[in-house]
């Protein structure tokens, strides 16, 4: 005789976002796998019955994408392509009221910190024992290591602190611990990413302790590249340029978001720096990290800002010569301080404005990469695609950087390896390469 037996949900994971919200989807499939789920990432040929919206809710654009994302999928279970669908992260934890009576197709709104709360939801427990292990969704030889959540900075125009909360760093113990388990499943870089990544250890050690965090994580058998993402550059702890003078592994390269180097702006802004010791302090990393690779992140159209304002920031851009740099528009957000000034730079503005630092930008990135031409670096290779192999330097970090271009034909190298290649070619943004000998 046959007994029936229930059919297991198989839930496919969608993340929205920063690499912030990736960590905490893995974090997700991590756990539902330790209750025996079957769990794929943003596969919707997988078949999954359920399906969890990991949401951003940063800007205006990205909050656009996500609730378009939500109701795509409100649109399927209504016709019956899937039985249950939550919604999490962190437009979820600040609109979720709103989310519940415009979207009620949805079977459960979840904050950025109810991960148990999703978990029993499924019927599935939170299982302390997995804190530290982590399934990737990134390439095997990679992995974003999150460090602490929220952020006690009260910079005007930013909504993240009303969604992540304040600065929680996590133990050095356990990022060491976290960086081994990975380095097992084979992971060779760190990507180091937080809200606020200068800030850590002073909720728990009562002292910045970043520098001692990548002296611990550069001891981890197997991790040979350790990289630096989202520096806020006020009160920055010089020692962070020792460590990475004293240590091969971690990368030469800082992701320091400015966001203006107008003093005017920076003040309205709530920045706690002016641009003279940001100046100072870009010079001095230079100066303590010869051939240091510094991106930055820009912010356009805050309230107020005049044509000489702006051209104050072209200006600083041209003289500063940023090796990476990205520009977002402001985006008026509610809850914030800024949002009771005038959103006055109009929508059209604001976007040449981007342009025009892009533009500025584009010229400084082509000049920096024709420099390479003749040079060979050392690269780790991500993935063959279109005829080469595809990599990135030490000045390069996944997605948002330049990357390095070896052609397939007559040469091999194995993804997730490290190669040495000289540089033959240079665009603005990418540079092509052949395997060196030796």
């Amino acid at each position: 005789m046959k007994t029936k037996t229930l059919k297991r949900d198989k839930v496919n994971v969608i993340t929205l976002g920063c690499s912030k919200n990736r960590v905490d989807s893995e974090n997700i499939i991590t756990q539902l796998r330790g209750n025996d789920f079957e769990v794929v990432h943003e596969d919707d040929d997988a078949e999954a019955n359920v399906v969890i919206v990991n949401t951003c809710g940063f800007i205006d654009l990205a909050k656009e994408e996500s609730v378009n994302t939500i109701l795509e999928y409100a649109d399927i279970k209504k016709e019956g392509g899937i039985d249950k669908l939550y919604v999490t992260g962190c437009l979820s934890q600040r609109y979720k009221d709103d989310l519940e009576a415009e979207i009620p197709e949805v079977d459960a709104y979840f904050g950025t910190l109810e991960l148990p709360g999703l978990l029993a939801k499924l019927n599935a427990d939170y299982k302390h024992e997995l804190i530290g292990e982590r399934t990737t969704t990134t390439p095997q030889h990679y992995a974003y290591l999150k460090i602490s959540e929220g952020c006690n900075r009260t910079c005007s125009f930013c909504a993240i602190p009303l969604m992540r909360g304040k600065h929680i760093s996590r133990p050095v113990e356990e990022l060491v611990q976290e960086a081994r388990n990975l380095a097992r499943m084979g992971v060779k870089e760190l990507l180091l990413i937080a809200q606020e990544l200068t800030y850590y250890g002073l909720d728990i050690y009562k002292k910045r302790e970043l520098p001692r965090l990548l002296h611990a994580l550069a001891d981890v058998e197997g991790i040979e590249w350790i990289r630096l993402h989202y520096a806020y550059p006020s009160k920055f702890p010089m020692e962070i340029f020792e460590a990475m003078a004293a240590r091969k592994e971690i990368c030469n390269y800082l992701d320091i978001p400015l966001q203006h180097a107008n003093n005017g702006v920076l003040e309205r802004m709530r920045r706690q720096i002016t641009r003279e010791e940001t100046v100072a302090l870009v010079k001095a990393a230079r100066e303590r990290v010869p051939g240091i690779t510094m991106r930055t992140t820009l912010l356009v159209g805050f309230p107020g800002e005049t044509e000489e304002e702006f051209q104050d920031l072209c200006d600083f851009v041209e003289e500063m010569e940023f090796d990476r740099l990205g520009v977002f528009q402001y985006s008026h957000e509610e809850g914030t301080s800024a949002y009771g000034l005038e959103d006055d730079v109009p929508a059209a503005i604001k976007a040449e404005r981007a342009n025009r630092i892009m533009e500025i930008q584009q010229a400084i990135s082509a000049r920096k990469n024709e420099a390479k031409v003749g040079q060979s670096f050392r690269v780790l290779f991500d993935r063959k695609e279109g005829g080469y192999f595809v990599g990135r330097t030490e000045g390069d970090s996944p997605e948002v950087d330049n990357e390095v271009l070896v052609p397939a034909e007559g040469q091999y190298v194995r993804v997730g390896d490290f190669a040495n290649v000289r540089i033959t070619e240079a665009t603005e943004y990418d540079i092509f390469g052949e395997v060196a000998a030796g």
